[in-house]
């Protein structure tokens, strides 16, 4: 798989990320390489987190049916992890 490929789907994921959320600039998508698979862990602000999952998770299952899509495309699959930090890292 080319390099190219990758970075345009963290993009892809980042672009829809950054127009659901309040705070754009808090947006970062890292991807972890796998044996057959690439996770695709996608932090935002914690207020969006709920912007990003959607009512009932319909919007991170849209994302995901995207994602599924560039998979089939580029024969290589993708998965979506929305990570959920503490504010602070504090307890």
């Amino acid at each position: 798989m080319a390099q190219y490929e990758m970075v345009a789907v963290d993009e892809l994921v980042r672009e829809i990320a950054q127009a659901l959320v309040d705070e754009p600039g808090a947006v970062a998508v890292e991807s972890v390489d796998r044996d057959e698979n690439t996770v695709l862990k996608l932090r935002v602000a914690p207020q969006d987190v709920g912007k990003v999952i959607g009512k009932q998770g319909r919007t991170a299952r849209s994302v995901r049916t995207i994602l599924g899509a560039v998979s089939m495309k580029l024969h290589h699959r993708y998965t979506l992890d929305i990570v959920e930090d503490d504010l602070d890292g504090e307890g």
